[in-house]
């Protein structure tokens, strides 16, 4: 029979470079112990990279560039998939990734229906703080990023080539889901956001 340390590595081996995986993954093939001494022995050996405490990477490895990081968005939802939790973004993180900021946060406010916690992940903090399951039921991706930023810009704060810029990004995604994520935020946002999906081009949307 195969050591522990063997299996892990096998399957490990198995998986797309760039796979972000955790300890629980290879439950089947020991105890927890015998697993994480493998994962540490295999870290050491440099086929594997520790992201955090109990946060794995198979790395994508380029002979100039290096070693490729995945995002702490990537991460995020590899911890969001394990916990089998939804999570929706917040603040300056949905700024950036809307392209209204080029501000990259150290702390990556997720809001979850999971448990309320914080993890360090090299110099940046991946934080999940737990609210409502009412909260996290977009059925889309844009919407909940135009939603955080505009809470994150204020109420009646937001300049017309912001709101062009978020109006594009809603473009991306169909008209009904963005009207149908609209209507689980506050009214003031929702306003905007149906001007935008009716008149994507129209600076006069500032006026909200």
């Amino acid at each position: 029979m195969q050591s522990i340390h063997r299996q892990v590595l096998d399957k490990i081996c198995e998986l797309e470079r760039g796979s972000i995986f955790f300890p629980e993954d290879f439950a089947s093939i020991g105890n927890s112990e015998s697993v994480r001494q493998a994962l540490s022995r295999i870290c050491r050996e440099g086929t594997i990279i520790r992201l955090s405490k109990g946060i794995y990477l198979y790395p994508v490895i380029d002979g100039e560039l290096g070693v490729f990081y995945p995002s702490v968005e990537r991460i995020a939802k590899a911890i969001s998939k394990r916990d089998k939790s939804r999570i929706v973004p917040t603040g300056a993180f949905a700024l950036n990734r809307l392209g209204l900021s080029t501000q990259i946060p150290m702390n990556v406010i997720f809001l979850t229906d999971g448990i309320t916690r914080k993890i360090n992940i090299g110099k940046q903090t991946i934080t999940f703080k737990h609210i409502h399951p009412k909260g996290l039921s977009f059925r889309g991706k844009i919407t909940p990023l135009a939603v955080a930023a505009l809470k994150e810009i204020g109420k009646d704060k937001a300049l017309p080539d912001e709101l062009l810029k978020i109006g594009k990004a809603l473009q991306s995604e169909p008209a009904e889901i963005v009207l149908s994520d609209a209507c689980l935020a506050p009214r003031w946002i929702t306003d905007i956001i149906i001007s935008l999906i009716k008149n994507p081009n129209d600076e006069r949307v500032a006026k909200y």
